[in-house]
């Protein structure tokens, strides 16, 4: 089962992702994480990647597919994966559809979770994210039992540098001018599903559940 999940910051794709790679055991593939993993074990996209990274300038998208083949070839992307963070612009689409044709495998769902902007900025402005485990919590919506210590495993909650109402609105204007758009192709191919993201995370994480079957 190969899916993207798309999803504004703070529309609650990190907990969704987190959860459906608890019931179907597929990871969940970023492409922050799997760059800097790759530059941490040196593979051959991870050295071209430093280069660019060490001189202050954006991957590009080659390195970045590159690195994400490297990731979708490990033993544990058999039965599938989420994609989390990619693509982010339409010549990444196209890159993405052309990995799939030489892996000679497809993409099955796209789920994008929407959530409006107004809400977005309150979700964000008060979420504290364990140091440790990494389970988001939130002051209003989903307090911890105790404060700044995280229900999962005891460790300390803080507020991530970039989680502020100035940051996120930059990010949210990104998001509507270069992910958005890109719905379209995915909804000619049929495989976009798009859900309110605005409602409880478990009727949410019910509802693409039944979506993957």
């Amino acid at each position: 089962m190969n899916i993207i999940l798309f999803g504004a910051p703070g529309a609650g794709k990190g907990t969704q992702a987190k959860l459906i790679t608890e019931k179907y055991g597929i990871p969940q593939i970023s492409t922050g994480d799997i760059l800097r993993t790759a530059v941490d074990e040196g593979t051959s996209m991870g050295i071209e990647a430093k280069k660019y990274m060490n001189d202050g300038k954006f991957v590009p998208d080659s390195i970045i597919i590159g690195i994400i083949k490297e990731r979708l070839s490990k033993d544990d992307c058999k039965k599938g994966f989420i994609l989390d963070g990619f693509p982010r612009t339409m010549p990444q689409v196209i890159a993405l559809d052309e990995l799939m044709g030489e892996m000679n495998t497809k993409l099955n769902k796209v789920i994008s979770l929407n959530v409006p902007d107004d809400l977005i900025l309150v979700r964000v402005s008060g979420r504290k994210v364990c140091k440790n485990c990494g389970t988001s919590f939130h002051v209003k919506f989903s307090p911890p039992k105790k404060e700044n210590v995280c229900d999962v495993c005891g460790g300390e909650l803080y507020t991530r540098k970039d989680d502020n109402v100035e940051t996120v609105s930059k990010r949210l204007i990104e998001y509507h001018s270069q992910t958005v758009p890109l719905f379209n192709f995915y909804k000619d191919e049929g495989i976009l599903v798009e859900i309110d993201g605005t409602r409880n995370f478990n009727v949410v994480t019910k509802e693409i559940f039944d979506i993957l079957g």
